[in-house]
């Protein structure tokens, strides 16, 4: 028996209508356009201040050294915290012990504290001195003269930060099975070997996106160095604003630049995730990205794989 079908001329597809996205779409537009509106039409923000002086010399200089603080802090955090994550992970109970009591305590004194100390470090340790049994002295310095302002930040963010990439190196290690390390051995590969060609590169995926906040929040973090006069974009825009009292202003050139940097790493970050997690699964561009691809026709398929 021959089934009875409708003309096609009598057929019409209606799509699904999705009041709720649409209404909670406007709600949100709204908003964003009272608050943008709020912005731009205040005359208490200034902008032509903002506008002036937000490539202003000392700025120019503060945002350097921001970025000079945050590559050292994140460079040599990493590298210690590599290095404090194999100790924690060895079968020798006093490397293991020893990382452990230093990521407790690191993690556990607020980085503000720690610059206080290790710029004042004078009152603890006036002279610093190295000398053998039998030889004596081999090398004095004054505290004072050897922990200057920049020591000292540098110091305090590096430590603070190894501890936090410890304990992202020691997870993103341990996510990497067992099989995979007992195949490299079975193959003959070395220690070394096996840390280098098996395990990292399959840490890395773990370890990126936690990492990727790190540098961005030690970033935020320099701005603490502010408070022991340490040039930074914080502490420039408030020489600034001491001398033409107009505080909110400048306070907004420092958000400008902080916004405008962490925008910067994050785009990066995003990239370096992508190059390291090819072949494994698909990954969503950032928001931006996407309204961007949409905007200009190109779709977001070609952005999303990994």
């Amino acid at each position: 028996m021959k089934p009875v079908t409708a003309p096609t001329d009598e057929l019409r597809i209606v799509g699904k209508r999705y009041y709720g996205r649409w209404l909670s779409a406007l709600v949100v537009l709204l908003c964003v356009a009272g608050i943008v509106q709020s912005m731009v039409n205040n005359p208490r923000f200034e902008w032509q201040v903002i506008a002036d002086n937000f490539t202003e010399a000392s700025i120019l200089q503060g945002v350097l050294m921001t970025l000079h603080l945050t590559v050292i802090s994140v460079v040599l955090g990493f590298f210690f915290g590599t290095l404090l994550a194999l100790m924690r992970l060895s079968s020798n109970p006093v490397l293991s012990t020893v990382s452990w009591a230093y990521t407790w305590f690191f993690r556990g004194v607020p980085m503000l504290v720690q610059l206080f100390l290790w710029y004042n470090i004078a009152a603890l340790y006036p002279t610093l001195s190295f000398s053998l049994p039998g030889v004596g002295e081999l090398w004095s310095v004054q505290s004072n003269t050897l922990i200057s302002p920049f020591t000292a930040a540098v110091i305090a963010l590096v430590m603070h930060q190894s501890a936090y990439a410890a304990e992202i190196v020691r997870a993103g290690i341990q996510s990497v099975s067992n099989g995979q390390i007992e195949a490299a051995r079975a193959l003959g590969y070395r220690p070394a070997q096996i840390f280098r060609y098996t395990v990292l590169p399959q840490a890395m995926r773990a370890i990126l996106p936690p990492a990727g906040n790190e540098v961005i929040g030690q970033l935020k973090t320099t701005a603490v160095v502010s408070v022991i006069s340490l040039q930074d974009v914080l502490f420039s825009a408030q020489i600034i604003y001491q001398r033409t009292y107009e505080v909110i202003p400048l306070l907004l050139v420092a958000t400008l630049w902080y916004l405008l940097m962490t925008s910067v790493l994050s785009v990066g970050q995003y990239y370096v995730e992508r190059y390291f997690s090819r072949g494994v699964g698909r990954r969503e561009p950032p928001a931006l990205f996407r309204v961007l691809s949409r905007l200009t026709g190109k779709g977001s398929a070609g952005e999303s794989h990994g």
